[in-house]
């Protein structure tokens, strides 16, 4: 697949995942055996994304398969989707246990596949013994699938409500804040700052796998959005460009997360951008091996 359809059918698969249409879910089941392992994961994502909106039974006979994927981020992606869909993906609990019992298997899938798992049995027990829980936003008792919709969106509880108005909020701020991002680093990738076209720049000369302004990621109940964040290693890394005393503060808070937490965190400064390769190298030279790692 060249690149320039393998980028059209991924802007879809994403596109799709936030259409909250049931009708899109043949178009999705059809780009997870794409040839593309970034167009099967995103539609893996986007699948997850539907949880409540596609009929689940297709879904989760869907997304199965993808366990098994040649490529971990297809599989940790299958996995958190399937934690979306709660009970319903009870027959998906063998396979999840076998790959977290994988001694080959990458960590951050096997967090994926511990979290997806816990979420798939606390729905069952919601489920059979008539547990309760309550939205966080308004007090409303919840139900299984609303329960397993909101912990793999905000790891949260929200009732159907809650959920589609918070949602609703972060996805008009990610819109303002794709709209910032109007330069181009050199593997396509769109960013906010040159010092971020030079950091992304590095990444891919040394072939790091990246995700770039990670729309959520949870650190103890907090959403964050990390610059750049390197799965395979588990490491964050965060530009901060600005000096203005709002940013301070921001960044201030930031880093007391990280910290708290025990987080893998990169910190790289304005003043660094035209030292970029050599104060990036050093700083991960202390997590990985970037001659043996990063072919």
């Amino acid at each position: 697949m060249n690149i320039h359809n393998e980028r059209k059918l991924a802007a879809r698969a994403t596109a799709l995942g936030k259409s909250a249409d049931p009708d899109t879910f043949d178009e999705l089941a059809s780009l997870t055996i794409s040839n593309s392992p970034l167009v099967r994961r995103l539609a893996a994502s986007a699948l997850g994304k539907l949880a409540g909106i596609v009929h689940p039974g297709p879904a989760v006979l869907t997304l199965r398969p993808l366990l098994s994927d040649p490529h971990p981020q297809v599989r940790q992606y299958a996995a958190k989707a399937l934690g979306a869909f709660g009970a319903h993906s009870a027959p998906a609990l063998d396979d999840l246990r076998d790959l977290y019992q994988n001694p080959a298997e990458k960590e951050y899938v096997k967090r994926s596949v511990r979290t997806a798992g816990r979420t798939i049995r606390e729905s069952l027990r919601i489920a059979n013994e008539q547990a309760r829980h309550f939205c966080r936003r308004c007090g409303a008792p919840v139900d299984a699938d609303e329960y397993a919709r909101s912990q793999r969106a905000f790891q949260r509880v929200f009732c159907d409500k809650c959920f589609d108005e918070v949602y609703l909020s972060r996805r008009n701020f990610d819109t303002r804040v794709e709209l910032k991002k109007k330069i181009r680093a050199p593997d396509g990738t769109f960013v906010q700052s040159d010092g971020e076209r030079r950091l992304a720049g590095y990444l891919s000369r040394h072939n790091i796998i990246y995700r770039y302004d990670e729309r959520i990621r949870i650190i103890d109940g907090y959403a964050i959005r990390p610059d750049f964040y390197l799965p395979e290693f588990d490491i964050y890394i965060e530009y901060w460009g600005m000096d203005t005393i709002d940013y301070r503060i921001g960044m201030l808070k930031k880093l007391k997360l990280y910290q708290q937490q025990g987080k893998r965190l990169i910190s790289i400064y304005r003043e660094d951008k035209y030292q970029m390769d050599e104060i990036l190298s050093q700083k991960l030279s202390r997590y990985i091996n970037l001659k043996e790692g990063c072919q």
